[in-house]
């Protein structure tokens, strides 16, 4: 089975629930546990977060998700200024900011960034499918 969706979203903090509901409903319909599903919509939330508040002079970005078997990989495209992931410290304890490649190293199978030196920044975020009992998703998996 592979389910694919992309968006290009405005880079404004009103497009990361659309693309949030839909990659959730998706996830939903082929039965992906829950807790699977709380994790990949707080990776995505950072990532796009993260290119609305730092991805200037860009003002969109692109989202892509895709479902494979039991794998789903998202990437995050925008067209700012790129960034060094070696560069960023990490957030110190009570820190109201900084935690976002913190929180999506923690929670994905697999974070990857590439930076475009002048271009943008592709963030790409692997996560591992569990399916409840029933579900719809394990039907479409060949074997």
């Amino acid at each position: 089975m592979e389910t694919t969706m992309a968006l290009r979203l405005p880079r404004d903090a009103a497009s990361v629930p659309l693309i949030r509901q839909m990659l959730d409903g998706t996830l939903t319909s082929l039965g992906v546990e829950p807790q699977i599903r709380d994790d990949i919509e707080l990776m995505l939330t950072e990532a796009c977060s993260n290119v609305i508040r730092h991805a200037e002079p860009c003002d969109e970005y692109t989202v892509s998700a895709m479902v494979y078997d039991d794998l789903c990989v998202i990437r995050v495209t925008d067209n700012g200024h790129g960034f060094d992931p070696a560069a960023v410290r990490e957030a110190t304890p009570g820190s109201e900011h900084g935690r976002g490649l913190q929180i999506m190293r923690a929670l994905a199978d697999d974070v990857r960034f590439t930076n475009k030196r002048e271009h943008g920044a592709v963030v790409c975020l692997e996560k591992r499918l569990r399916y409840s009992p029933g579900a719809a998703g394990p039907h479409f998996i060949k074997t």
